[in-house]
């Protein structure tokens, strides 16, 4: 099945690449905007898809394996609205080890095509290198092995990530269950039409209650587990957008709402670090440490106390919004903060009673 969006902080995929006995293909054609500019098709096809380099897509152009209007094209073709884009995307195919693991699930919907998970904190999504159990993925296999209706490897072999979220934010994900559903609601991510609002809290409080966050993002030069900010469609990165709003303002940190209208690795994380706001404990961008406040021992200690309160950046994936790939309805689910992020915003609420009585 077709991954077309990335929210986790996994390596570059082996996508638009020529087929062999490991990986297999997948067609998907998409009609460009009417309002859309002329850009190079290498370019426009990179802003699209998550962790995949221009050099990839040029190889890709050049063995025919990107299409426009049913005929092969050049890296320099300036994509019109209305062109039809066909992309082949390659995806390795499905492991057959994944080991059943009893491990509870959140389960908030489920029917024949898609199945809607509210994930827990410090859970992979999927079995990787470092990761070879306890991941969402051996949990499923889990659940379905309880079900004896289901068959565990054919319904593992279908499932489709359309998207991830890192191993240590909670919230929701959905995955597709047959091969019309992936490639439905890959379709969405990839033409940004997919609702999502996370829920975070930050050190300090920005100057606006509410605004609109835009660079382009790309992996940093040096620690290569993190991502950076570049210059709003600039030549480097893929263009990044997140609406954020002030929920309540604690003076030493602040709850917010983010809202992606796309959806780039790390992407809340990295504009939250732009606008001067890190998340609350999240140890890879700075957040572990005192940001706003005081040096003093009884407000270090309490700062402390809270970062094992939420041993984790605080952030959560609050709501998601999608039309449904078989009927067509509009779906929409929410899934309520995590006992964490409740415990630390109240204890900040009950620290700030204190000082304002003080």
């Amino acid at each position: 099945m077709t991954t077309l969006h990335e929210d986790s902080d996994l390596e570059e995929e082996d996508i638009l690449i020529p087929e062999t006995p490991e990986v297999f293909k997948e067609i998907i054609s998409f009609q460009v905007d009417k309002g859309q500019g002329l850009l190079r098709i290498d370019k426009w096809i990179q802003q699209k898809i998550e962790y995949v380099s221009r050099q990839k897509i040029q190889t890709a152009i050049e063995e025919g394996l990107v299409l426009v209007n049913h005929k092969p094209c050049h890296s320099n073709y300036k994509i019109k609205p209305a062109d039809i884009i066909e992309l082949t995307l390659i995806k390795s195919r499905p492991q057959t080890d994944i080991m059943p693991e009893d491990i509870p699930l959140d389960i908030v919907f489920e029917d024949a095509d898609i199945i809607v998970i509210n994930k827990p904190i410090n859970m992979v999504v999927h079995p990787a290198v470092g990761n070879t159990s306890g991941t969402l993925l051996n949990a499923l296999a889990g659940y379905y092995k309880k079900n004896a209706h289901i068959n565990v490897s054919e319904n593992l072999n279908r499932l489709g990530l359309v998207h991830r979220i890192d191993k240590n934010t909670s919230g929701l994900i959905v995955l597709a269950k047959t091969e019309q559903a992936s490639v439905y609601l890959a379709k969405q991510f990839f033409n940004h039409t997919i609702e999502r609002k996370y829920l975070a809290v930050v050190w300090g409080t920005p100057l606006a209650p509410q605004g609109i966050i835009k660079t382009n993002i790309a992996r940093h030069e040096r620690f290569r587990k993190q991502f950076t900010n570049y210059p709003y469609e600039g030549e480097i990165g893929k263009t990044a957008i997140t609406h954020y709003k002030v929920l309540k303002d604690f003076h030493y940190i602040s709850f917010i709402e983010c809202k992606l209208e796309t959806g780039r690795t790390h992407q809340i994380r990295v504009h939250l670090k732009h606008l001067g706001h890190t998340l609350f404990n999240d140890f890879e961008y700075g957040g572990d440490r005192i940001l706003k406040g005081t040096i003093f021992s009884k407000y270090k200690q309490f700062v402390d106390n809270c970062f094992e309160i939420c041993p984790r950046p605080a952030l959560h994936a609050h709501t998601l919004g999608f039309i449904h790939p078989t009927t067509q309805k509009d779906m929409f689910f929410e899934a309520e903060l995590p006992l964490d992020m409740k415990t630390l915003l109240a204890k900040w609420e009950d620290y700030c009673k204190v000082k304002i009585k003080g």
